[in-house]
């Protein structure tokens, strides 16, 4: 399995998606509340382009708010025109750097989400591969960043459209793109999902 494969071929995607956007559709809200469709894009870049020196010094001059940082760097990069940012995206794609305590895993897995926070609000649908989906789910389940390992505690998460789940406790069903969202703290994806433990799921921050 070649997690970074995976990695480069959602960048492209991401890419091609960009793209392809109307100029309305380019400046729509995205899932993440400081960000619009093109600062998501600009994020994914970001990223991309960063390596872990880069990260500290970047985190430093932010303060050490690392929040603050890339909200920022995102809207930095998505003030560029979209034709560059398309550009280099599709150039940087099959680079390998990794910010600070990020695992080639942890970067599908918000690449993966990032390009969700862009189609959700467009609704433009898309099957995400399967393979990718399970590395995502598998690497985010017990981590910690984000909040994600608290948020799931003490409940079974199974995915409806794929062989895969997670803990015991009140079940949270769904397809496995609606539960990486929730696990991310995407809320909107909770009414994509059923069972007893979503009421549990949804009124935790």
């Amino acid at each position: 399995m070649d997690i970074w494969a995976m990695v480069e071929a959602e960048r492209r995607e991401l890419a091609d998606l960009a793209e392809s956007l109307t100029d309305e559709q380019w400046v729509t809200q995205s899932l993440c509340d400081e960000w619009k469709v093109r600062d998501v894009v600009g994020h994914v870049l970001a990223v991309a382009k960063t390596s872990k020196l880069s990260a500290l010094a970047s985190i430093a001059r932010n303060r050490f708010d690392v929040d603050r940082w890339l909200a920022r760097d995102g809207l930095e990069q998505g003030r560029r025109s979209r034709s560059d940012l398309v550009s280099e995206l599709r150039d940087r794609a099959a680079g390998r750097l990794l910010p600070p305590m990020i695992k080639p895993a942890n970067l599908l897995a918000d690449t993966l989400v990032h390009a969700q926070d862009v189609r959700r609000p467009l609704l433009l649908r898309r099957e995400i591969p399967h393979d990718r989906l399970r590395v995502a789910l598998d690497c985010e389940k017990g981590s910690s960043m984000l909040g994600v390992k608290k948020r799931v505690a003490g409940l079974r998460l199974v995915a409806t459209d794929l062989d895969w789940s997670h803990g015991e406790g009140p079940e949270v069903r769904g397809a496995a793109e609606a539960i990486l969202m929730t696990m991310l703290d995407r809320r909107v994806a909770l009414t994509d999902l059923s069972g007893p433990g979503v009421a549990v799921l949804s009124s935790r921050p």
